[in-house]
């Protein structure tokens, strides 16, 4: 049963959460990676980019805002930097080095580079309220904050560790920790909290089931253990909106994963206990919009129809038309408009220039208003 959330629940325009790094940021933060400055300075820059992104959000129109992820280093630190008892950060690269080609399948750490937990996990520092708290002191704007889903630290946990029994007990104290998370958060004032999961996408991709199923895993268990830890998460937070962010891969503008919805629509979009479902529909490799007839009543899809990954600017015509094309199988009344993911998922960023992201969010908001009016 989906919870009762708030007015932001059905908001016709939404953003993934990360916004491309100013160059004096990505600077600011491979210095720091490598002790050229101090904790202090990198805070400093921080504190301003972040106020220099709310008040262009602002000026947007967007009906939520967010910090960018401006003090990570990737979408993933607000748990892998948060936590105790497993290592599942990686390295800050430098600006020289961020040279990738838009559109092609990147690697995926998760499925070969997998860790063990060297203790059970707990929480040291809530990165996400600090990131909240600054922010939303900035703005009568609500913010928005995001979380990586259980589903995905499912997939970088080895599971022969000696310190969990198995795969649940390790689960169980994940998601105790991001109720930590989000309960400090909600405590805090924020009424909108997106849980991003690359995981779902690998029980569409063929190449992933394969890998899947050669090592011997269960595919539905996984699959129905990772919308139940999902739904613990979000389960007995009145008043307060969640999203669930499907997501391909966004690395540099790489994708991960590929597959249509269909196969695991029903069970995922019906299963997650949710009010937003933020599903990315940029290019043919997502498929149809067939199965958004799968999508239940007081639910809302918000389609990730401008791509995050490249400078093109779409035709609001076009969009447009998909949105009827995808009214076919949803009421319209039950969607919303967004890119397809962040612009940053970590602080290389993807290829396209920081105007280019503000005019896609500008077409957005425009088109929006026509078709919502």
């Amino acid at each position: 049963m989906t919870q009762q959330g708030n007015s932001l629940d059905a908001i016709r325009t939404d953003l993934v959460g990360s916004f491309l790094r100013p160059s004096r940021l990505k600077e600011t933060h491979f210095q720091r990676s490598q002790q050229q400055v101090s904790e202090e300075e990198l805070r400093r820059v921080q504190d301003q980019a972040i106020r220099d992104l709310i008040a262009r959000e602002e000026v947007v129109g967007l009906p939520v805002v967010c910090d960018g992820e401006f003090r990570r280093d990737s979408f993933m630190d607000s748990f892998t930097a948060a936590i105790a008892g497993i290592n599942l950060r990686g390295t800050v690269i430098p600006p020289a080095e961020e040279a990738a080609t838009p559109h092609t399948r990147g690697d995926d750490p998760t499925f070969n580079r997998r860790q063990l937990a060297t203790e059970r996990l707990r929480l040291v520092h809530n990165l996400v309220l600090d990131e909240f708290k600054f922010a939303q002191a900035l703005t009568s704007t609500p913010v928005k904050v995001t979380l990586i889903g259980p589903g995905r630290i499912m997939q970088l946990y080895d599971p022969e560790s000696d310190v969990y029994s198995g795969m649940d007990e390790f689960l169980a104290d994940v998601v105790a920790i991001e109720r930590q998370i989000i309960g400090q958060v909600v405590e805090a004032g924020c009424r909108y909290v997106q849980v991003d999961e690359p995981s779902y996408t690998a029980y569409v991709d063929n190449a992933w089931i394969q890998a899947m199923k050669e090592r011997g895993e269960d595919l539905q268990a996984h699959l129905d253990q990772a919308i139940a830890a999902d739904n613990a998460v979000m389960s007995g937070f009145p008043g307060v909106t969640f999203g669930v962010h499907v997501c391909r891969g966004n690395r540099q503008s790489m994708y991960h994963r590929e597959g249509a919805y269909d196969a695991i629509a029903e069970r995922l979009f019906e299963g997650l206990d949710c009010q937003r479902l933020l599903l990315e529909y940029d290019t043919p490799r997502a498929g149809t919009f067939d199965p958004l007839r799968f999508v239940p009543a007081g639910k809302v899809a918000v389609l990730g129809l401008v791509s995050s990954k490249v400078p093109d600017l779409e035709e609001a015509d076009a969009l447009k038309r998909r949105l009827a094309e995808a009214e076919k199988f949803l009421p319209l009344g039950q969607m919303a408009l967004s890119p397809q993911c962040g612009f940053a998922s970590g602080i290389a960023g993807n290829l396209l220039g920081e105007e280019d992201q503000w005019r896609k969010l500008e077409l957005i908001e425009e088109v929006a208003a026509d078709v919502w009016s």
